[in-house]
């Protein structure tokens, strides 16, 4: 009996994180909503690296191996670096609603290691500067603001979200994720604002210490290195 009991206490409890900022702990249960009524999809380009480059241009471009491997999860074009469509690529047939704003998830749609299928970065800051996802991309704009900008990065980072992604992968050697199993997905959210900008505060100023120990982490290896050139002899350098 006792057991039954405390399962029932649990479940009255409903959908709430185990960690809670003590001013939201009686603000009640997180919102459930399927990604398809938050979020629409926009189209995306499909530009090759070749098309490409990381000098010139007009627009930007999201190409899906940079999602992998460099972009952060809040994605400000200021600290980027991000390449131009070349310009003899015709840009007459993309639509004003293609271009990205601030907000806007983009998900890569393609990888070989499970785990990073459906990565994901949001655009927080874009400078007024022009911006397209491209190559295996999938774009994301709400319908209607319910999630701040910055709360829907961390969001889609989450082991909660993150498995629900996973589960709609299909393929083999190479994973893939369309739009139509991605508006499957299950999120969840707290309905007021004001606890979605508590976290977002709370885990990018995270971010921002572990940049700034990264930093110092390479600035030690960097001198570490020059330390090494000169504890130990160079026989080229040795005269005769």
């Amino acid at each position: 009996m006792k057991t039954k009991g405390k399962k029932k206490q649990a479940s009255s409890q409903g959908l709430v994180p185990k960690l809670r900022f003590p001013e939201f702990r009686d603000a009640g249960e997180w919102e459930t909503s399927s990604f398809k009524k938050i979020y629409s999809f926009k189209v995306t380009n499909s530009f090759s690296r070749d098309k490409l480059n990381y000098e010139n241009g007009v627009v930007k471009n999201i190409h899906y191996g940079d999602i992998h491997t460099k972009f952060s999860t809040l994605f400000d074009i200021k600290k980027e670096t991000v390449p131009y469509i070349n310009s003899t690529e015709s840009l007459e047939k993309i639509k004003p609603e293609s271009y990205c704003i601030e907000g806007d998830m983009v998900f890569a749609d393609a990888s070989e290691d499970l785990e990073d299928v459906g990565k994901s970065i949001e655009f927080i800051d874009l400078n007024n500067e022009k911006l397209l996802a491209g190559l295996h991309t999938l774009l994301a704009r709400q319908k209607k603001s319910k999630l701040i900008v910055g709360f829907g990065g961390y969001l889609f980072k989450s082991n909660c979200i993150r498995s629900g992604i996973k589960k709609e992968a299909q393929g083999a050697k190479v994973l893939g994720l369309s739009a139509g199993r991605l508006s499957n997905v299950n999120i969840y959210f707290p309905a007021e604002k004001d606890e979605q900008k508590r976290i977002v505060d709370c885990l990018s100023s995270l971010d921002e210490l572990i940049a700034a120990q990264a930093h110092k982490i390479d600035t030690l290896k960097a001198h570490k290195k020059g330390m090494m050139q000169q504890l130990f002899p160079n026989p080229d350098e040795v005269d005769g």
